[in-house]
């Protein structure tokens, strides 16, 4: 059996004198893993981390099952790091700075220069790889930075914001390259983003952070499996009522004045709830459906006050 992508116990990390990353322990085995939270929660430190740019102060981090601390070169030899800011020579092509990343990987030059040329093409970059860096747009460093990633074929690659900045199209195109990524099945990859948008289009698995602690840490396919329905009515007679009509249908409830939120089970329709409200005398003066999302277990992480669900 393969170890996790990534595996920690007790992490801890301090940067100077200030505790960043808070007791953290998990085992990820996603294909595509989000790694959430707000500003300051510890995203970037734990993807350093991972690089070994940090060493834990306490706890152990794994990659792959070799230890980021005892093992870092080997460690590294299997991560590509896409960054969130940008880190280039303006004046150096686009296919001569892939391939001199895939050298710093390892690379023999020969095989580097092939795969800069198969990374740039993957990535949209084809046309342009002789171009100097400094002339292309946003959207193409970004992807630049994307093919230096994954010039070295790695096994874990770790994506720090990669649609910062970028208008709609150009969003588009980027978590297109990363679904091509994960569908292929040879590279798992953590996306680090503020947007649960594109967390939620792109990742099976999802660990959210706050102030450095675990709140979060699902099977988002298995959330997505459930796909529970969310009904809110604002009832004018006996609430009470309804919210027993509709516990007998099998529905979570939770009354608030007349308003009365209900989680619907499998088989249970909306009309159901309009007939339960009809046999109890009740009228129904407003009602609002939806799913689940990503944003309702993100924010629940956010609202509880010792940062878990």
């Amino acid at each position: 059996m393969s170890p996790p992508v990534v595996a920690c116990e007790n992490l801890e990390v301090r940067l100077g004198r200030q505790l960043v990353l808070r007791g953290l322990s998990a085992e990820l085995e996603g294909r595509a893993i989000g790694l959430l939270g707000p500003n300051g929660a510890g995203k970037t430190t734990l993807l350093h981390t991972l690089l070994g740019f940090h060493r834990p102060s306490a706890g152990w981090v794994k990659v792959d099952g070799l230890d980021v601390a005892a093992d870092a070169r080997r460690v590294r030899e299997r991560i590509g790091y896409m960054p969130e800011n940008d880190g280039f020579v303006a004046a150096m092509a686009g296919i001569r700075f892939v391939r001199l990343m895939g050298e710093l990987a390892g690379l023999p030059s020969a095989a580097a220069l092939e795969r800069a040329h198969e990374a740039l093409y993957a990535v949209g970059l084809g046309e342009a790889r002789y171009r100097p860096i400094g002339s292309y747009s946003l959207g193409m460093r970004q992807q630049a930075k994307l093919a230096q990633a994954i010039v070295h074929a790695p096994k874990l690659l770790l994506l720090d914001e990669p649609t910062n900045g970028l208008d709609p199209p150009a969003r588009r195109r980027m978590l297109r390259l990363v679904r091509d990524i994960v569908e292929k099945g040879e590279t798992r990859v953590i996306l680090s983003s503020h947007l649960l948008r594109d967390v939620e289009e792109c990742c099976d698995e999802v660990l959210v952070l706050k102030e450095g602690r675990i709140a979060v840490h699902c099977d988002l396919a298995e959330e997505r499996r459930l796909n529970r329905r969310f009904l809110e009515v604002e009832a004018e007679g006996d609430a009470e009522a309804l919210a027993a009509a509709a516990t007998a249908l099998g529905c979570e409830c939770a009354l608030v004045g007349r308003r009365l939120k209900l989680v619907l089970p499998e088989g249970v329709a909306v009309r159901d709830v309009y007939q339960a409200a009809a046999r109890a005398e009740v009228e129904l003066r407003r009602l609002a459906f939806r799913r689940d999302s990503l944003e309702d277990i993100f924010l629940k992480a956010m609202e509880a006050p010792d940062g878990g669900v």
